[in-house]
């Protein structure tokens, strides 16, 4: 039995994507019952141009037959035109709710490759129904169609049959290609079958009718560059579903439909499909996902996190805040963040910071609290009020970081940039600071202050030879002798190797000052246990008054120094008061030794003499001492005592020492060049040159360089390389000859200027003389006229001659 709705006229405006489905439907519904022959369900459709008919049993939809399944029907076999319309209806119907929207509803049929949707209510009862053309007309898609040409949207080849093809094989060939619609080549003329056709002509015509005699005439046309639009208009205007695409020549090289335009526009409507995917069915997998992917972050956030109510009641706290604090959730929960409080903040301090949560909705600072251990540690805090619509606050949520081991680095950092590593002591940097400060405050208070320069005697030799731990262990033990001797205000400082400076404000004389150098000095002239060894060392000090010796940090430190040099020049171990005399030969001192430093490098003006050495017995001549001498072109002659310790104390020893080593071997080849017979030359080597490594392997490729036997160098070495004292007693000079001897050693005696210098040495076991009584030092060459002979031919020499 066939039933039927009215059919509504169609509506060409269109609507947005997120509008109810139920705005579109089409509420004529044809149905039938699953016995209805298919010719008959066929020509029911066919009259009313209706493209889906609905297979009803007991008030129950079943099934569905649309003019897309027209393409399975049979025509050459007239028997499937009667069959019951139950064994080709399509049993799998797509519902929807009418509250669908539209949008959804598109991208149903483009999923599920479906052509109608039936409308349902709560109850499953049919309300309506939906086709993809219903969707296509209403996707709101005009802005594209103005801009874009049909060739963008066309089917690419379109399927073009002969007329004489016979129905059968029509649809045969619609349902292989998957199309809705074949031109008919018609003669001249084109002509157009579509599935609505098929569903006519299921009832009217057999399967062996030519096609030509079916086809819709004539077939309306577009050329590919027309706009979109005006093929949208002319489906509309003249209710068909397809037009021919034609190129330049009037061929057709494509066909375009309702559908074709849809899918070119895809891209205009997809972030209205997405909001309504949002809003439907992927609205609570989006706000699952989200919750997962938050509670993630928050458990695995290195911050601590505390959720309270709106009266800071706890509601939550993360894995972070239980690591920090030691408190776990279940501790926490209904409990304050009052728990946490250190004691080291007052009222006014929180009551600050509930000010600013209620007037500006957050609060970020720094505070104390307490672990549940009882440890306190300082955190980086940021506390945010959270309110709802009507703008109440709902819930506070606080996040904080331990920056305990933060701080603890920065004082770290602060330290190393005002306070020496080693001994704890501020540095030069801090001094400076402290002495401009203390200079500031004296000026105002008219009141003296002193400078105190101290340098540990010999501490290169502590550190050579037992080691740079020992070596600032002792500075460690210096350092806190020296603190120990002076007064709460004063400040002692580091500057760096053995070098210390105190600052003594309110000073009220010279003599107070001293006063506390004598104190330094004899606190570090006590002995000193290192290593399980006990040994002492010295200082020298040097003093500096402001406002006498100067007015500002930079000529008080430098004036202080040169007071200190002043001691270490007149004893060591001993302090000195700055005198304005001292500045003068400080500046005769720097010019020397930059003159000294351009004589290193060159060599110019330095001149070697030699002193003969005589065997004690026999008066013969054993060998000479090579002494250095330096001829300055505008100093003139400059006593080795004036630049010898300035060579050591500047570390211009070591290149002077090998102009004096290269001189000296050069001259021994100039003799024997000459055809004298050269003595051995003794030369003298100081502590720093002794100590400095491959020493031995650059004497020897020296010696190759000239020429020269090992035999006729020799180098003396003074007891300071060993021993940073003088031994002058009687029983020390035994002792040595007495060794000497016993190892086969050659002693020299060395500035023996009197006879009775020379009988007093008699009873000891010496074997060579050297003095003023025996021969003054001389030039190369009155050395050579007064002592050198001449040398013995040999046949060596016969032979080069």
């Amino acid at each position: 039995m066939l039933g039927a709705i009215p059919y509504p006229t169609f509506r060409e405006t269109t609507m947005p994507h997120n509008l109810p489905i139920a705005h579109i439907m089409q509420t004529g519904l044809l149905t039938c019952s699953p016995a209805t022959p298919l010719r008959t369900a066929a020509a029911r459709m066919a009259e009313r141009r209706c493209s889906s008919m609905l297979v009803v049993e007991d008030d129950r939809v079943v099934g569905i037959w649309t003019e897309h399944d027209s393409l399975r029907v049979d025509f050459a076999d007239p028997g499937s035109l009667t069959r019951p319309i139950a064994t080709v209806m399509n049993p799998s119907l797509v519902t929807l709710s009418p509250d669908t929207p539209i949008g959804e509803a598109a991208v149903r049929f483009k999923n599920d490759d479906h052509h109608h949707v039936l409308v349902v209510d709560a109850a499953d009862k049919p309300l309506g129904i939906v086709s993809r053309t219903d969707v296509v007309l209403r996707q709101g898609i005009e802005p594209y169609l103005k801009l874009r040409d049909v060739n963008a949207a066309m089917r690419p080849v379109a399927q073009v049959v002969a007329h004489d093809a016979s129905l059968t094989e029509t649809a045969e060939t619609m349902r292989r290609q998957g199309s809705d619609a074949v031109i008919v080549r018609c003669g001249a003329a084109l002509g157009i079958l579509t599935e609505r056709d098929l569903v006519r002509f299921i009832a009217h015509h057999p399967g062996a009718t030519p096609v030509g005699e079916l086809a819709s005439q004539p077939l309306l046309t577009v050329r590919r560059d027309d706009v979109l639009i005006h093929a949208r208009d002319l489906l509309i205007d003249h209710h068909v579903r397809h037009l021919a695409v034609l190129d330049e020549a009037g061929d057709v090289v494509g066909l375009l439909g309702f559908e074709d335009m849809l899918a070119g526009a895809e891209q205009l409507y997809l972030d209205d499909l997405r909001e309504a995917l949002e809003q439907r069915d992927h609205a609570l997998a989006q706000s699952r996902k989200h919750l997962q992917l938050a509670e993630r972050v928050i458990d695995s956030s290195l911050e601590g996190i505390i959720i309270t109510d709106a009266r800071t009641r706890i509601e939550f706290v993360n894995p972070a805040f239980t690591h920090m604090t030691g408190y776990t959730l279940e501790e926490a929960v209904g409990r304050t963040p009052a728990m946490l409080s250190s004691g080291r903040h007052d009222a006014d301090f929180y009551r600050q910071m509930w000010e600013a949560l209620q007037t500006r909705g957050f609060w970020r600072g720094e505070i104390w609290n307490r672990r549940k251990s009882g440890q306190l540690y300082l955190e980086l805090l940021t506390i945010t009020a959270m309110r709802d619509e009507q703008g109440e606050i709902t819930n506070f949520a606080a996040l904080f970081n331990d920056i305990t081991h933060l701080r603890e680095n920065e004082e770290r950092v602060r330290r190393l940039a005002y306070y020496d590593a080693l001994t704890q002591l501020p540095n030069r940097r801090l001094l400076e600071d402290r002495l401009a400060l203390a200079i500031r405050h004296a000026h105002r208070q008219g009141q003296p202050l002193a400078v105190v320069f101290i340098d540990l005697d010999h501490f290169k030799q502590v550190n050579d030879s037992l080691g740079h731990a020992l070596g600032d262990e002792l500075l460690v033990q210096v350092a806190r002798r020296l603190a120990a001797e002076l007064r709460e205000d004063d400040s002692l400082a580091r500057l760096g190797g053995d070098e210390f400076i105190a600052l003594l404000p309110e000073v009220r004389s010279p003599a107070e000052a001293a006063r506390v150098a004598r104190r330094l000095i004899d606190t570090i002239s006590s002995p000193f246990t290192l290593g399980g060894r006990q040994f002492r060392i010295g200082c020298s000090v040097g003093i500096s008054l402001y406002p006498t010796d100067g007015d500002d940090a930079e000529t008080l430190v430098h004036h202080a120094d040169a007071a200190m040099y002043r001691a270490k020049q007149e004893g060591r171990n001993t302090y000195r008061l700055y005198r304005a005399d001292m500045h003068a030969q400080d500046s005769q001192r720097l010019t020397l030794e930059t003159a000294l430093r351009n004589t290193a490098e060159t060599g110019d003006g330095l001149v070697v003499h030699y002193q003969p050495l005589f065997d004690r017995d026999s008066g013969q001549i054993r060998g000479a001492e090579a002494l250095l001498r330096w001829q300055h072109p505008t100093l003139g002659m400059i006593s080795p005592g004036d630049f010898i310790p300035l060579a050591e104390s500047s570390g211009l020893i070591l290149p002077l020492g090998e102009q004096l080593i290269d001189a000296i071997m050069g001259q021994l080849r100039a003799w024997h060049q000459a055809g004298l017979d050269p003595v051995p030359v003794a030369i003298n080597l100081s502590p720093r040159q002794f100590w400095q490594s491959g020493l031995a392997e650059w004497i020897g490729r020296r010696l190759a360089h000239h020429g020269l036997p090992a035999s006729l160098v020799g180098f003396e070495l003074t007891e300071s390389c060993l021993l940073d004292q003088s031994q002058a007693a009687a029983a020390i000079l035994g002792a040595v000859t007495g060794l000497a001897s016993e190892l086969g050693l050659t002693v020299v005696a060395e500035g023996v200027e009197t006879a009775e210098q020379l009988e007093r040495l008699r009873p000891y076991q010496i074997d060579l003389i050297q003095g003023f009584l025996m021969g003054r030092p001389s030039p190369a060459a009155t050395f050579a006229d007064t002592w050198l002979a001449p040398r013995r031919m040999t046949a060596d020499d016969a032979s080069e001659r």
